[in-house]
C-alpha cells in the first residue's frame, strides 16, 4: 500500500459534521470509509463505496475533487485538505476485482430495461440488480461507458477499468445488448410488450454543441467529442486551436500534444476558466497555452478569427472590440459542451422533450410516458459523472417504488 495514502488517511480529523461529505454530490460517507481504511477493513469499505456509488472507482479518478470533497475539507482551511480521492481509488480498485456481490432472489415479474450504458444507465442497472430485479442494458455503441469510454482520454481513465466493470455487471446477472438502438428497430412499446415493467433512459448528451458560425464545416475543423473518440484517426498538424476551456477542452489539448501536435492554444471568451484547477495545471504542464478574452467570430482555413472581449469594472463582458484577429492554426477543435441527440428523443413513443432536446421528467424522474424514467445528462444537459450518478440513484429509488405499487 503506498505510504502517502496511509498518511492521508491519518490526517483526517473524523469530523462529526463532515463538510467533505456534504460537498460530495452523492454524499459518500468519507469519515466512515477512512476509519475502515485505517483499520485495514478494506472489503467493508469497498462494499459501502460501491453500494453508495457503483462508479466510485471512476469518480475517484475524474471528479472535480477540488470543488467537492477536498474543497470542503475542514483541514484545508489552514492546511492542505485530505485528498480522499486517492484513498477512495485505492479501495475501489481493490474491491472491483475482489467483490462477491450477493444478489437476492430475482423478481422475475419485474423486468427492467436500461437504455444507454453511460454513467447514469450503469448506476441504475447496478442498483436495481442489487435489489433483485432482472436488468437488460441496451447500448447503441459497441462498448459500454458512454462518455467514459469515448470522451475521456486513456491517461485520465484507463479503459481497462471499464472492461473489469463490465465483467462484474455480467457476474451480477445484468444482461448487456451492445449495438442495439431503441427507437429504430426496437421501440419503447416493444419493451413493454415483452413484459419490462419499468424502463430507464440514460442516453446522455453525446452530440457536440455547435458554435453556429461560418467555417465549422471545413475539413480542418473538428468537434471535441469526435476527436476524443478516436484521436489517431485525426491528422491535426503542428498547431491546434481549441475553442473552449472546460475539462473536455483540456482533454483535447493534452491528447493532441501526446499525438504529435507541437503547439496547442485554448481560447476563452471571458476571464473565467470552466475546467477544474487540476486539469488546467496538467494541461499547462503538458505545454498547452490559454488565451482569455477572445470571442470567436468565424473559422477560416487559416484558423479561428476573434474579437477581443470588453469588460466593465466588475469583469462582466459588455461587448467586443471592432478589430478582427486572424489566428494561425493547422486545425481547430470546438469544445463547448454537448447536447442530447434530440431527434432520437423526439421519435421515442410517448415521450416529450423540451426545445433543447432534453427529456422532461417529474419530481420522481418519470418522463411523460408512464413507467419510463430518465436521469443524467439527457434531462440536465452536460454535467459531471458524479452528478449523473446522483440523479440515477434517485431515479432507481423511484423505479423501485413504482414497480412495488404496480
Amino acid at each position: 500500500m503506498p505510504l502517502h495514502i496511509m498518511s492521508e488517511a491519518e490526517r483526517c480529523y473524523q469530523c462529526k459534521k463532515p463538510k467533505c461529505q456534504e460537498g460530495c454530490p452523492v454524499h459518500t460517507p468519507i469519515p466512515e470509509i477512512i476509519k475502515l481504511f485505517r483499520e485495514h477493513n478494506l472489503m467493508k469499505a469497498g462494499e459501502i463505496l460501491f453500494r453508495n456509488n457503483p462508479l466510485s472507482v471512476i469518480c475517484s479518478e475524474v471528479c472535480n475533487h477540488a470543488k467537492q470533497c477536498a474543497g470542503n475539507c475542514i483541514r484545508g482551511k489552514k492546511d492542505s485538505p485530505v485528498h480522499f480521492s486517492s484513498i477512495e481509488n485505492y479501495i475501489s480498485e481493490m474491491y472491483l476485482d475482489r467483490m462477491q456481490v450477493k444478489i437476492p432472489e430475482l423478481k422475475h415479474d419485474k423486468r427492467v430495461a436500461v437504455i444507454g450504458a453511460g454513467p447514469a444507465g450503469l448506476t441504475v442497472a447496478v442498483l436495481l440488480a442489487l435489489e433483485g430485479y432482472p436488468v437488460t442494458i441496451f447500448e447503441w455503441k459497441s462498448k459500454i461507458g458512454g462518455l467514459l469510454q469515448y470522451g475521456i482520454p486513456e491517461f485520465r481513465l484507463p479503459k481497462s477499468v471499464l472492461e473489469r466493470f463490465e465483467a462484474r455487471l455480467t457476474e451480477m446477472g445484468i444482461q448487456i445488448r451492445l449495438n442495439a438502438t431503441i427507437g429504430t428497430v426496437l421501440m419503447i412499446d416493444n419493451l413493454f410488450r415483452d413484459d419490462y415493467k419499468a424502463i430507464f433512459i440514460g442516453t446522455g448528451a453525446e452530440k457536440p454543441r455547435s458554435l453556429g458560425i461560418k467555417g465549422e464545416s471545413f475539413g480542418n475543423v473538428h468537434f471535441a467529442l469526435n476527436y476524443l473518440a478516436n484521436p489517431k484517426a485525426h491528422h491535426l498538424g503542428n498547431k491546434v486551436a481549441v475553442i473552449g476551456v472546460g475539462n473536455a477542452a483540456m482533454d483535447v489539448a493534452r491528447t493532441a500534444l501526446r499525438n504529435g501536435t507541437k503547439e496547442v492554444v485554448l481560447y476563452a471568451m471571458g476571464k473565467e476558466i470552466a475546467a477544474s484547477s487540476s486539469e488546467v495545471a496538467y494541461a499547462k504542464l503538458d505545454g498547452a497555452e490559454i488565451e482569455t478574452g477572445m470571442q470567436i467570430q468565424e473559422i477560416t482555413e487559416r484558423g479561428p478569427v476573434f474579437k477581443r472581449t470588453i469588460y466593465d469594472e466588475n469583469d462582466k463582458i459588455i461587448g467586443t472590440e471592432d478589430e478582427l484577429i486572424q489566428t494561425e492554426a493547422d486545425s481547430t477543435i470546438i469544445a463547448i459542451s454537448q447536447v442530447p441527440r434530440g431527434k432520437l428523443v423526439r421519435t421515442t413513443s410517448g415521450l416529450t422533450a423540451a426545445e433543447n432536446g432534453l427529456l422532461i421528467v417529474d419530481e420522481n424522474y418519470m418522463t411523460t410516458r408512464e413507467g419510463v424514467f430518465a436521469a443524467g445528462d439527457v434531462i440536465t444537459g452536460a454535467k459531471t459523472v458524479v452528478h449523473a450518478v446522483e440523479g440515477a440513484k434517485q431515479a432507481a429509488l423511484s423505479m423501485i417504488n413504482y414497480m412495488n405499487n404496480n
